[in-house]
């Protein structure tokens, strides 16, 4: 149990029969009336964002959460396989938690998040930025770099991107998984 006192960016909470993370909050004491806190509730069943206002010092349910490594092995038709990196058990988790699924390679480092009590996954989230080599895109114009111009561009993984014109076929870029945008090129 916790109270609103101990709100904190990243802290689960059950609440309405469902797991949240809070995202944001806000503690307003306003001129008449009682103290309260403004949250932002994001589900990790669902990944719905909900506003919600507590009152100052309410108890709310805690869940334990932990993070831990493990690696992406391959896709099946019921979701991803993953293999934990120190008991070497696989276990699948289906697409709609896996944020970022069309920037994974096999063989790639992943956190997921576990309900402790239950040992169910929760949610699965990618490195902040990944390397990925260009599959295909059209070749850009001499002399069209002077705009920030864009122009698609499918990845290994198959997943499409906005890139940079001055960027080829067969290049190795970064990419900001959280933003799914282009950084920069990568030396091979």
């Amino acid at each position: 149990m916790a109270s609103t006192a101990d709100f904190k960016m990243g802290l689960c909470l059950e609440f309405n029969n469902d797991l949240f993370t809070i995202i944001d909050f806000q503690h307003v004491k306003p001129g008449k009336g009682p103290a309260f806190v403004r949250t932002k509730l994001k589900s990790l069943n669902t990944g719905k964002i909900i506003d919600h206002t507590f009152n100052s010092g309410v108890k709310v349910t805690t869940a334990r959460i932990e993070t831990r490594p493990n690696q992406y092995l391959y896709k099946e038709e019921f979701g991803y396989v993953f293999m934990n990196n120190e008991t070497f058990e696989q276990f699948t988790i289906p697409e709609n938690l896996v944020e970022g699924y069309d920037f994974m390679k096999e063989g790639q480092e992943v956190e997921i998040m576990f309900h402790a009590e239950t040992e169910t996954p929760l949610t699965c989230t990618l490195p902040a930025f990944v390397n990925l080599e260009v599959t295909y895109t059209e070749i850009g114009l001499k002399g069209d770099t002077a705009t920030n111009t864009l122009k698609p561009a499918t990845l290994e993984t198959g997943a499409q991107i906005n890139v940079p014109i001055f960027v080829n076929q067969g290049d190795l870029i970064k990419i900001d998984t959280r933003t799914r945008a282009y950084v920069e090129r990568v030396k091979k």
